[in-house]
């Protein structure tokens, strides 16, 4: 039996809910982001900015490329998601929400199990992550 097996035959119920999504998750992700850059690279859908002017922004400092792309900070992006580069930064964005999704996946697992302790844990995890995403809270602006 290989160490996998071992690790897998192991793991809780919780822990492989878990990691069934995380993995089908990803991937699809992974998937959609390749098509959305192959679709940026040949240029079938337009880019708020055009690929070759790229490389001119990226050396600027966040204030002078907000400035110079006519792009806002936060969440402003979600308006732009007919431009293809915000669409594939979309797949980032969702890309970094799967953890939420996992843990919501687990809630009825530990509820079930009336682990109440990590019920709240996982609760509190979501709501943090929710409010970091949120941009709520900003440091020095």
């Amino acid at each position: 039996m290989s160490d996998n097996n071992k690790t897998c035959e192991n793991a809780s119920e919780v822990q492989i809910a878990y990691a069934k999504l995380l993995d089908v998750s990803v991937k699809i992700t992974f998937v959609v982001m390749l098509v959305l850059f192959a679709v940026y690279m040949a240029g079938i859908i337009k880019p708020s900015i055009p690929l070759n002017e790229m490389p001119s922004y990226w050396k600027l400092p966040l204030g002078e490329y907000l400035q110079a792309t006519g792009s806002n900070a936060g969440w402003s992006w979600v308006s732009k998601l007919n431009k293809i580069d915000y669409l594939c930064f979309g797949t980032i964005a969702v890309l970094s929400s799967i953890s939420i999704l996992c843990y919501i996946r687990i809630i009825p697992l530990l509820a079930k199990k009336k682990d109440t302790a990590y019920v709240i844990i996982v609760v509190t995890e979501i709501l943090v992550l929710l409010l970091a995403a949120s941009g709520i809270l900003t440091a020095g602006h």
